[in-house]
């Protein structure tokens, strides 16, 4: 049995795998890792289970020990990763001797990572997941320093591949694909979410990323309709674009709540929404439709 000692988590380091459906009317979120993308390729280059348990940092900071010699691979945000001190960088399955520490840095682009063990984090499941969520408290606390992890055994064949080429390429803007969202009709003009560009505030987090105009932007700003009749609340999907009163979208992340009682004008594609995921305040969006 391996045991991972938690010796620092940064800023958020939880435990997330791909979350709890089918619970969403009884209130419960689904969670799970906000950039799906990211961990199941963690858990393919160790050879897990795509739905294996992994640790998802927040703007780096994470160092943990294993005591026996373990395959160990880190994706997501461009970030340095070094197993005692020597670097082997993201994307790649690397044996972490027994003793040695593991460290994931603060990320130069985008803010979260994925740490996946061969075998997977075997910590207890709530309603069928291991997933930390944020907003209802279900799951396994964030981690702490001086945790103890137990690496399980949802382990499969040999990866084919130990190594996944990172695309280190960086628009300026970031595109979101979007398709038409069902309450689209209750803006004046729809069409304005892919006007412009749009500005990623500090108060993101995994329940949404939150999005405002730049001060120098000139597009014009997203309106209401006052002559409809107040809107109750509904279910909201996961990647929907939804639109407040004051006119700045809101991206619902993993830990997005059920219901919500503002418009979803648009829903982005999956990997947008693992896009979305890595987006950090001050960056620029750019909504393009479907």
């Amino acid at each position: 049995m391996t045991r991972v000692a938690v010796i620092a988590t940064g800023p958020l380091a939880t435990i997330q795998d791909l979350g709890r459906p089918g619970y969403q009317h009884l209130g419960v979120p689904r969670s799970g890792a906000a950039d799906r993308v990211a961990m199941t390729l963690a858990n393919r280059l160790v050879g897990n289970s795509e739905d294996a348990a992994t640790i998802e940092t927040t703007l780096g900071g994470l160092v943990f020990r294993c005591d026996t010699d373990t395959l160990v691979a880190v994706t997501g945000a461009d970030t340095s990763v070094s197993v005692n001190g020597v670097a082997v960088g993201i994307n790649s399955a690397v044996v972490a001797r027994a003793g040695a520490n593991v460290e994931v840095g603060t990320p130069h682009w985008g803010c979260r990572n994925y740490v996946a063990a061969r075998g997977g984090f075997d910590v207890e499941p709530s309603l069928g997941s291991r997933s930390t969520d944020t907003l209802s408290g279900t799951g396994p606390a964030p981690l702490a320093q001086g945790d103890e992890l137990i690496v399980g055994d949802a382990h499969q064949t040999w990866p084919a591949t130990l190594h996944a080429p990172a695309d280190t390429r960086r628009a300026g803007v970031v595109e979101l694909t979007t398709f038409p969202g069902p309450r689209a009709d209750r803006l004046t003009e729809p069409g304005h979410l892919f006007a412009g560009t749009w500005e990623v505030t500090p108060a993101s987090n995994r329940v949404g990323v939150r999005l405002r105009r730049r001060d120098d932007d000139t597009a014009p700003t997203l309106t209401h309709r006052t002559n409809l009749p107040e809107m109750p609340s509904e279910g909201v999907a996961h990647g929907s674009v939804q639109v407040p009163p004051a006119g700045e979208p809101v991206i619902f992340l993993a830990d997005h709540p059920v219901t919500g009682g503002y418009p979803v004008v648009g829903v982005l594609s999956a990997t947008s929404v693992s896009a979305a995921a890595q987006l950090v305040a001050g960056t620029l969006v750019r909504f393009r439709p479907s």
